[in-house]
């Protein structure tokens, strides 16, 4: 009895070391199994870890649920719970797991974009096109010439960019860093604020969009020249723009008979939502496989769906499970490629404190210029500007590309990860201090919704 209560004991503590096929030359590798019983457990803790600190950043910092979602990803990793605990948390998140976590990740934030592409208002964007469009290119020009103006000093210093790089390819990946949005991040602001009716709200995630559609175009455009070709920047920028004109062109007159079957049948049939998330894995799979991302295809295929009792419908059945379950996988994901501890020394901590001033000035003073000189108003064109200027975990995972494929070292990396962090904080209290309070107060916007609280 001793022995076997011995062996169980033992068999209980390998519950998450491989097991592999019942053969000696295997035993070490990972079977199905071992991938299955480490994702539940993961999904749990991600969980847990997201709603604490969730709560945490609202009661302590006034940030919205998913600023929480995001420094959750980043204590879950190598900075803050592989640093105290180490083993455990190899042991927890090890390295086979990783691409099982990334798809249920790249699920998560698709479906999200997704709906929030849902709640797009055409007709704010129409009546604001000018000033989205002069707010996105500001957000785009502004960065880059910032980026050529630091980035031969940067060059300057060992190890911040690849051995090798050129001056042009440098400048265009720091470009692309600095300009980009956090599209997911902002959107569920917005979301969270009671933005995503408004015309502040959709010019924001407009701008935001193609500020991020820009950015990715010209990672591939670095990419090529790194051994990927031109073809892969000519399949982005020309899938990308094919798949965009035919949607505008046949998406609502492709889509709308899922709309008349649902106005038909007073609710939305389980055939009707098999067709729509067959639809959505389709989209997320083209702007994935040409080079761009898979929230985009999401994010557009949202914009073309049916409105009134399709979108009802469709939010039931589909958003707790995208925001509370799949969401802050892609966080988590992120956040485990993420280290804070490389900015070691005075002189690196002065060079990213400088990068991320330039950051800021860069994004957030443009946007505000480029919106004041379109006519909006003093406070819209500075909540703009802090919206815009949050980067969030799109900025990670263009950093963390940057990295595998060589281009950036691990010190610049942890400079980027630090801008990304602290502008996304920065993003939703500051957006109450310059617009928020003054429009809740006056009746233009609600009081923030019960969900940005939770």
């Amino acid at each position: 009895m001793s022995d076997l209560l011995a062996d169980t004991l033992k068999t209980a503590s390998e519950i998450l070391s491989p097991h592999g096929p019942a053969t000696a030359a295997a035993a070490h590798s990972y079977a199905p199994g071992d991938f299955s019983i480490h994702f539940f457990l993961q999904l749990a803790v991600i969980l847990l870890a997201c709603r604490v600190v969730g709560w945490l950043g609202k009661k302590l910092l006034a940030q919205p649920q998913v600023v929480g979602e995001m420094i959750a990803g980043v204590v879950l990793g190598p900075s803050l719970l592989g640093l105290l605990f180490p083993d455990f948390q190899a042991t927890l998140f090890p390295k086979e797991t990783k691409n099982v976590l990334y798809v249920g990740s790249q699920l998560g934030v698709g479906l999200y974009m997704f709906m929030v592409g849902t709640s797009f208002q055409a007709g704010h964007f129409r009546a604001k096109a000018k000033s989205a469009m002069s707010v996105s290119f500001a957000g785009i020009a502004a960065p880059f010439l910032i980026a050529a103006i630091i980035t031969p000093f940067l060059l300057k210093v060992p190890g911040l960019f690849a051995a090798g790089i050129s001056q042009a390819n440098a400048t265009l990946f720091m470009g692309a860093c600095i300009a980009l949005t956090a599209f997911p991040m902002l959107a569920r602001i917005i979301n969270e604020r009671g933005l995503a009716k408004t015309s502040l709200g959709t010019l924001s995630l407009t701008a935001g969009a193609f500020d991020d559609a820009v950015s990715w175009c010209v990672l591939a455009l670095v990419l090529a020249t790194f051994g990927g070709g031109p073809g892969l920047a000519i399949l982005a920028i020309g899938g990308g723009l094919t798949y965009v004109v035919f949607m505008v062109l046949f998406g609502k007159r492709v889509l709308a008979p899922l709309g008349r079957m649902v106005e038909r049948d007073g609710e939305m049939s389980l055939t009707v939502l098999a067709i729509t998330l067959m639809a959505f894995c389709l989209s997320a799979f083209v702007m994935d496989a040409v080079g761009i991302h898979a929230i985009f295809g999401g994010f557009l295929l949202g914009v073309f769906m049916p409105r009134g009792l399709f979108v009802e419908e469709l939010k039931k059945k589909v958003e707790p499970i995208a925001v509370v379950l799949l969401l802050p996988m892609f966080f988590t994901y992120s956040g485990l490629n993420t280290r804070m501890d490389m900015v070691n020394s005075p002189e690196l901590l002065l060079i990213a404190l400088g990068i991320l001033v330039a950051s800021v000035l860069a994004k957030w003073g443009a946007c505000y210029a480029a919106a004041r000189l379109t006519g909006e108003s003093h406070s819209t064109a500075m909540g703009i500007g802090a919206l815009m200027n949050s980067r969030g975990l799109m900025e990670l995972i263009i950093i963390n590309i940057g990295l595998q494929k060589g281009i950036i070292g691990p010190t610049l990396f942890a400079m980027l990860v630090l801008m990304a962090i602290v502008t996304t904080v920065m993003a939703s209290p500051l957006f109450e201090v310059v617009y928020g309070k003054k429009a809740r107060a006056s009746g233009e916007l609600d009081a923030v919704p019960d969900g940005a609280r939770a």
